[in-house]
């Protein structure tokens, strides 16, 4: 058995700067491993208080672990491991305790409470002694034990022991170190976290927990911030004192968060203590943090304890309690100008921002782009007054505006009085009231409208003082605050002035000498300017805008690459490109390309790419398609046939841009298109695996048949095969293929195929239709099913009696091809997505309802769920549904076809129906058990609407119905007869008929039907 010694002394030479020395020590280190008892010779080690302290440290001695080494010591071994291990948690030196803590976090992960029984009981007693060093290193241990090894049944009992002693520690501010104590409130809130994760378990003990332990602590929590936190940073050497705090404030927002109702009778108290901290520690910030006239003290542990750190917590507490609603009467009057004055100081750019900012385009760039900046003081301040106007926009918007005021007067002063930072709180205010713009914008307009006067006057802001800002040359963070704070409220300036400021943002991005804030800067106004001004306004800048963005795509990346991407993208907009050139166009899609080949490969470049080509292709200029297609489509076909089977993302990019051209042609695709892009096309996607470059290559494919058929009709290969084959054997592929997710838009290729080259389909079209109909026995999702079935509702709709002959004498396993169909139809139609393809199986039904043909009168298929009472009101999980199966009653297809039929009424004709009433659903009583309900007043169905309208979209329609909600949308489908027919009138006409003249067996169908559809189709039939 080794001895510790011997294996100090192998230790100490794997540290040995020799080669020959270190390989030696690792070659026997590794033998020991080997050895059981090495485990126990190294916790020995660990505690030796003679030894190194570079040698004392532990290797992983059990076989749970990944990084275990040798054979598992026997059960003696490793109890004596443990000891060695815990005594580890009370040595003097403080690393020794941080390892020996992690490893015993580590020892518990997989021992305890089997092999470990008594370890909560040592550490708890741990807890309990005088000693500094024990309960630093006990706490370090509970720190991680707490979040990771209690399971549902442990935390209450441990949590009974623990907290009292915890409770214990935090008050012990003679003896104990405030790291150390700051640890206890750490743990809390750990507690409280897992005392939230079981509640739905273990409601009652949960109840009693939170009802005798929060009060407790919130108290404990209120009288240590009632103390002077400028005492914790008075000593310029230790700011330790603030953890405890940082750890406070953490811990409120978890518990509000968690557990509201126990927080909220102490908000009162606790609210204004969190702004008492933002007003007393401003000065400290500005010291160490703007000014930096000191150097931030350093703790006496690895932990960093900033000023910034307690002030984001402190916000981020404030921001939950403004964000739910809650201390509403505190957040008035001086309470709030207070507040967002500190938020307007605390928001300054610190002398850090302005070296790295100045310094890094991308840095810069993200700080201004809510999904990219770090977090920090400035972005928890702008949530922190999002929240509030949110709450209270009118209110918190009027108290901006005398904050800003009174700044833009302050800082004025100290300009004149030669400050050099004078700066800052204005660039700071303007940032605020800037991030804030369309909210601001909305709360003026709505003040207005209720014939109040505006809350704020940020014309007197565009008007009198950014101006003045925009001369600041030698303080270029303030003046590209101004051109961005200009931009962000391009819709309040005047046609005149906002060309002004448009001019000379143009000027910065074409000045040589320019610093980089303001090029970014001038870059982003130019984007919000695009997007809030007026197109007329616009106009005369934009040419020149565009040729300047040009070359900064050769010279940006990253982040700021991404905001001249956008930017450009915006730009192109501008009154439909009907300023481009020739010219223009052809160096700005050289240039786009190019970057395109540089950073295909990240995945927030290649969604801005398809926009900006397609923005290029489609200006009605005469000669700028044309321009676009010859530059663009050999680069993108190369790119296409050259991807490897590893970077088929390039590919699958490039197809899409592809697919961005098609789009922007408007008579054809020009001729050659097809013909240049079809062999690496059809090659890529015979041979590609990648689903991504499949749905790719089906869009565009898709499109091309949309826009140009003939091209790909008449393309031949050098064998001499035509574009349709090829299209077919691709569409036969992704049928044969198991993974569906490369065919759910194979549906729409086939529908536009056969509107579109019907005649050249319709010698393949049995066997098509057949490999279509196989295939739905083994669909698995819904979009997929969708895909399959759609173009058999198209063709019923078209040619209804060949189409049902056809799959009458297929032949599928067995079963007819109708039955097949039916079968999956009738399972599925109700979760159908889109505008077009809802109405055509709609319109599908009813022809198929209407034919009276006996063979869909005989087939039976699914009806409605049989309800059990095993089943009622119970989350039917996988193992549930395996032992208790959800079963279906069984109807014929005329009974399913009038339910589906009669669901689309009652839902308003369809998922996308626009505007329709629901005249006969009204009627019908609910059964959804809210008749005890009160009367929310007189609601009408349009105010219903109204209060709806931004969670479900125009009228009612689903929030899924992309083909209305997206203009670039398949105009051919949108001009189909399908999409124009009154549906809801169509449907209650058809029942109509039906009834009159009881269309296949329509009495007898309506027999077979529930209470509540029977009252539709009567309320239907009798309301004429």
């Amino acid at each position: 058995m080794p001895s510790p010694s011997n294996v100090a002394e192998c230790l100490a030479g794997t540290l040995d700067t020799n080669p020959n020395v270190r390989m030696a020590a690792e070659l026997k280190l590794a033998e020991f491993m080997a050895i059981p008892e090495t485990g126990l010779a190294l916790s020995q080690l660990v505690s030796a208080q003679d030894a190194d302290i570079n040698l004392r440290q532990m290797k992983r001695w059990s076989p749970y672990f990944q990084s275990f080494k040798g054979s598992a010591p026997s059960t003696e071994i490793k109890n004596q491991i443990r000891q060695a291990v815990f005594r580890g948690l009370s040595d003097p030196a403080r690393k020794i305790r941080s390892l020996s803590a992690h490893t015993l976090s580590s020892i518990a992960n997989c021992d305890w409470p089997d092999e470990y029984p008594d370890l909560l009981t040592s550490l708890i007693s741990l807890l309990s002694s005088n000693s500094p060093e024990s309960v630093h290193g006990a706490m370090q241990v509970f720190t991680e034990f707490i979040k990771s090894d209690l399971t549902e049944d442990q935390i209450l009992p441990v949590l009974r022991d623990l907290l009292p002693v915890l409770l214990s520690i935090l008050g012990s501010t003679e003896t104990q170190t405030p790291l150390t104590r700051s640890r206890t409130v750490s743990v809390f809130r750990q507690c409280v976290i897992s005392l939230f994760m079981v509640k739905e378990q273990h409601p009652q003990p949960v109840k009693e927990a939170i009802s005798t332990v929060l009060p407790v602590w919130l108290e404990a929590f209120k009288v240590l911030l009632h103390m002077d936190p400028s005492k914790d940073v008075a000593e310029g050497s230790n700011w330790e004192g603030l953890a405890v705090r940082i750890q406070i404030f953490k811990a409120l927002d978890t518990i509000h968060t968690s557990f509201p109702r126990s927080i909220a009778p102490h908000l009162s108290e606790l609210v204004p203590a969190s702004l008492v901290h933002l007003n007393t520690l401003y000065t400290t910030f500005d010291r160490y943090y703007l000014a930096s006239t000191e150097s931030v003290p350093s703790s006496s542990e690895d932990e960093t304890i900033e000023l910034p750190q307690l002030i984001t917590s402190i916000m981020d507490f404030v921001s939950s309690v403004v964000r739910a609603g809650r201390a509403k009467e505190w957040f008035t009057g001086d309470n709030a100008v207070s507040l967002i004055s500190a938020i307007f100081s605390y928001i300054q750019m610190t002398d850090d921002d302005e070296e790295n900012w100045a310094n890094n385009a991308n840095a810069f760039v993200a700080q201004e782009d809510d999904d990219l900046a770090p977090y920090s003081v400035r972005v928890a301040g702008l949530d922190l007054l999002t929240c509030l106007l949110d709450r209270t926009p009118a209110p918190t918007t009027a108290t901006c505006h005398n904050v800003i005021q009174k700044v833009v007067l302050t800082s004025d002063q100290a300009r004149t009085s030669g400050k050099k930072d004078w700066w800052r709180p204005l660039e700071a205010a303007l940032t605020a009231v800037g991030s804030q713009a369309e909210t601001i914008q909305e709360c003026i307009d709505d003040e207005q409208e209720s014939g109040r006067n505006r809350p704020i006057d940020i014309e007197s802001l565009l008007t009198d003082v950014i101006p003045t800002i925009l001369g600041q040359s030698e303080f270029p963070f303030l003046q590209g605050r101004g051109f961005v704070f200009a931009s962000q409220y391009a819709k309040l300036l005047p046609v005149q002035l906002a060309g002004q400021y448009l001019d000379a943002a143009i000027h910065v991005i074409e000045a040589n000498d320019a610093s980089i804030p303001i090029k970014v800067s001038a870059v982003k106004a130019v984007q919000n300017f695009c997007v809030g001004s007026d197109d007329n306004a616009l106009s005369p800048f934009i040419p020149r805008i565009a040729k300047d963005l040009g070359p900064f795509l050769a010279v940006t990346s990253e982040d700021t690459l991404s905001l001249v991407l956008e930017t450009l993208s915006v730009v192109l907009e501008v009154d439909k490109g009907q300023w481009m050139t020739q010219e223009l166009a052809n160096s700005l899609v050289v240039a786009v390309i190019d970057v395109w080949t540089k950073n295909n490969k990240d995945p927030i470049f290649l969604s801005i790419f398809p926009d900006i080509i397609n923005s290029l292709a489609a200006s009605d200029v005469p000669g700028i398609y044309a321009t676009v297609v010859k530059q663009a489509l050999p680069l993108l076909c190369n790119s296409i046939s050259v991807a490897t089977a590893d970077q088929s993302y390039v590919a699958g990019s490039a197809i899409e841009l592809v697919s961005s051209l098609v789009k922007a042609s408007t008579n054809g695709l020009g001729e050659g298109f097809f013909p240049l892009l079809a062999p690496s096309l059809f090659k890529c996607l015979s041979d590609v695996e990648d689903r991504d470059v499949l749905q790719n290559g089906i869009t565009c494919l898709t499109l091309i048949v949309r826009k140009d058929c003939g091209q790909l009709l008449a393309w031949r290969d050098t064998s001499g095969q035509s574009g349709l084959e090829h299209v077919l054997r691709l569409v036969a592929r992704i049928l044969q293929a198991e993974d569906e997710s490369a065919g759910l838009t194979i549906g729409e290729l086939i529908i536009h195929l056969l509107r579109r080259a019907g005649e050249s389909v319709l010698p393949v079209l049995p066997e098509l239709l057949h490999a279509m109909v196989t295939r739905m026995l083994t669909a698995k999702t819904a979009t997929f099913v969708q895909s399959l079935v759609v173009p058999f509702a198209f063709l019923i709709n078209n040619q209804r009696d060949t189409v049902l002959a056809l799959l009458e004498e297929m032949n599928i396993q067995g079963r007819t091809g109708l039955d097949v169909l039916i079968q999956t139809w009738c399972e599925n139609a109700e979760t159908f997505q889109g505008f077009w393809p809802s109405r055509s199986s709609t319109m599908a039904l009813t022809a198929l309802f209407a034919s009276e043909r006996p063979s869909l009168q005989a087939l039976m298929v699914k009806g409605d769920i049989i309800l059990k009472s095993e089943t009622t009101n119970v989350i039917m999980t996988r193992s549930r549904t395996r032992t208790t199966p959800i079963e279906f009653t069984s109807v014929s297809f005329p009974v399913k076809a009038i339910k589906i039929l009669l669901h689309e009424v009652q839902s308003g004709g369809e998922p996308a129906t626009m505007g329709n009433t629901q005249d006969f659903a009204d009627d019908v009583d609910s059964d959804d058990g809210d008749d005890n309900w009160a009367d929310a007043g007189d609601v009408t169905k349009d105010s219903e609407f109204e209060f709806l309208s931004e969670l479900i979209g125009p009228k009612g329609m689903a929030f899924d119905n992309d083909d209305i909600l997206d203009d670039s949308d398949d105009e051919d489908l949108k001009g189909d007869p399908i999409s124009q027919i009154d549906m809801q009138g169509h449907l209650v006409s058809f029942l109509r008929e039906c009834a009159a003249r009881d269309t296949n067996h329509f009495s007898s169908v309506v027999d077979q039907l529930s209470a509540e559809e029977t009252l539709v189709v009567r309320r239907i039939v009798e309301h004429s």
